[in-house]
């Protein structure tokens, strides 16, 4: 029968009784073979351990575990801390968690191409630091934001009869980007994300490394039923295979509320809305007044150029 991460972490303290790291607990996990007693592990479970751990420690008053000092972490059973006389052993090395390889912001004109080929929308790009933040949270602006025009799909004339319909089936986009997103950063990121796209018809979380970690995904699942908000993987080798894992919940209103304070603080935002009246009122769509779009080859490109060095 399997048994959870925390379970887990009780059994390996109560053996070892002295206080362990994270990563320390899952070394030991695999020295002595326990790592088939959960059922679920995903591509990083130290880092899913540390974060129940945490969470737990944190949130829960009956938590048999107790925290004890910083950089690294290390936690101990309370039913042991009376045995330690106030010393704390030297931590063992680490384990080396593999760092993503892309800044956030490289990873925009890989959202820019998958959104213009993909969801047919033009993407620009919100500079956070150019914005007068007086007065708000900090959770205001999104990464990039999109809009589809009908009018690339439809025929002129169903354009006009829509538009005096009131219907012009334009759509809005909010994208908030995350280089990971893991046990760890999921609920911030998220509710960052839905904060960030209130306003548009559909509001997406981005990533290039989503875990697949069962316990991770039902909460990702969990989370964008309940707030609507989409999650886009991006994938960095094959731009093509990029995809919605979750899909957004379409809203018919925008908010305009909204929408007019993200104007009046952020000039690229401004300029976005700008851009949208001209071209609606042209019908016909300026590419080149938005986030530039790269051929495949140029993506690849781009994206090799960006790498971080290990």
């Amino acid at each position: 029968m399997a048994i959870t991460f925390l379970q887990l972490a009780q059994k390996v303290l109560s053996e070892e009784k002295q206080p362990l790291s994270p990563s320390e607990i899952w070394d030991i996990v695999q020295s002595k073979g326990y790592e088939k007693l959960v059922a679920s592990k995903g591509k990083t479970p130290w880092a899913t351990l540390y974060a129940l751990i945490y969470v737990d420690v944190r949130d829960n008053p009956s938590s048999v575990f107790v925290q004890l000092g910083e950089r690294p972490k290390r936690f101990i059973l309370k039913n042991q801390v009376n045995s330690l006389d106030g010393k704390i052993p030297e931590a063992t090395p680490p384990i080396a968690i593999k760092k993503p390889e892309f800044l956030e912001k490289d990873l925009h004109p890989l959202m820019v191409y998958y959104g213009f080929y993909y969801l047919k929308a033009y993407l620009k790009t919100i500079f956070h630091n150019r914005s007068d933040k007086k007065g708000f949270g900090e959770w205001v602006h999104p990464d990039i934001v999109g809009c589809y025009f009908p009018f690339r799909d439809w025929e002129g004339e169903v354009v006009e009869v829509s538009t005096l319909m009131g219907n012009t089936a334009v759509k809005l986009y909010s994208f908030e980007l995350k280089r990971e997103l893991s046990i760890t950063n999921i609920r911030e990121s998220f509710f960052q994300a839905v904060s960030n796209s209130s306003w548009a018809n559909e509001g997406y979380l981005v990533a290039a490394n989503v875990d697949t970690d069962d316990d991770f995904m039902n909460e990702l699942k969990r989370l964008s039923t309940a707030f609507g908000v989409g999650v886009i993987r991006l994938d960095i080798d094959e731009p093509d295979s990029s995809e919605i894992i979750l899909p957004a919940k379409s809203k018919d209103i925008i908010d305009w509320d909204t929408v007019n304070k993200l104007s009046s603080i952020n000039p690229d935002f401004r300029d976005f809305l700008k851009r949208i009246r001209n071209d609606m009122t042209s019908r016909e769509a300026r590419k080149e007044m938005y986030d530039p779009v790269l051929d495949k080859e140029e993506l690849l490109k781009s994206l090799a150029k960006k790498k971080i060095s290990p």
